[in-house]
């Protein structure tokens, strides 16, 4: 894993050998669940680049709002393949950029209680979930209880994007929550306390990401779209699933 860090390093680092200046700084867009793990591959990629990487975090549905106002983005990693895709077909992101960067995987999360499948059957209390209308997780969240529990739903507190979510459980505004396994990562939440919903309770949550036209610097924001795809270590240990990716394939078809 060493070897293919510094062999990446290397090939970003021969892009500015090529006479392609390097941007100062790169702005993103970034779906909120994905902050925490966006964060430290960014913080990996300025070390060895020198490139800096500016990030906002939000719903998806906000941000591709934003982005189709004019907001100044160079990428967009977003918790769906829906927005990715629309960019794409209105010539708003690069031909060619568009890619499956990670996999969420929904979880329920009961603080102090040791979590499980009859625990979420039978909660009756307040339950957190993201938005479905503006957020993927949401979506998930909502599928997953009308699986397990078409005729009894629960109390639901609906976030604006799945932090939200966590959040409300975490302050105790709801006492539990369907959130994403990356927030309980991040967290260091122990694992008694949430359990993973099976992924076959809901509709796969891709998360795509795109380059878009607008950006200031094709070469970089290429480069590092490639950076993050191949970070499958970091990623994984972030509450991921990941596929390998083939950087110089998408690095050419990115920049070409």
């Amino acid at each position: 894993m060493a070897l293919r860090w510094r062999t990446i390093g290397m090939v970003i680092s021969a892009l500015a050998l090529t006479g392609v200046a390097q941007a100062q700084s790169l702005r993103v867009a970034v779906a909120a669940n994905f902050k925490q793990a966006l964060t430290e591959v960014a913080q990996d990629y300025q070390q060895q680049t020198g490139v800096k990487v500016q990030i906002s975090a939000g719903s998806t549905g906000a941000l591709y709002t934003q982005i189709l106002h004019g907001a100044p983005y160079d990428l967009f990693f977003a918790a769906d393949i829906e927005r990715p895709k629309l960019l794409e077909q209105n010539q708003q992101a690069k031909s060619g950029s568009r890619i499956t960067y990670a996999t969420g995987v929904l979880a329920f999360w009961s603080p102090g209680q040791v979590a499980a499948e009859q625990l979420l059957s039978q909660w009756d209390r307040r339950l957190a979930i993201a938005n479905p209308r503006t957020a993927p997780y949401g979506v998930a969240a909502q599928q997953t209880l009308a699986k397990l529990r078409p005729q009894n739903p629960p109390s639901l507190v609906r976030g604006s994007n799945v932090l939200q979510a966590y959040q409300y459980v975490q302050s105790g505004n709801a006492q539990a929550g369907l959130v994403a396994l990356s927030h309980l990562k991040a967290a260091k939440v122990n694992g008694a306390e949430y359990w993973l919903v099976p992924p076959s309770w809901y509709q796969p949550i891709e998360q795509q990401a795109v380059v878009l036209n607008r950006t200031h610097s094709m070469a970089d924001a290429c480069a590092f779209l490639r950076f993050v795809v191949q970070a499958e270590q970091p990623l994984q240990a972030n509450g991921y699933l990941t596929q390998t990716v083939d950087g110089d394939a998408l690095l050419q078809r990115c920049r070409s």
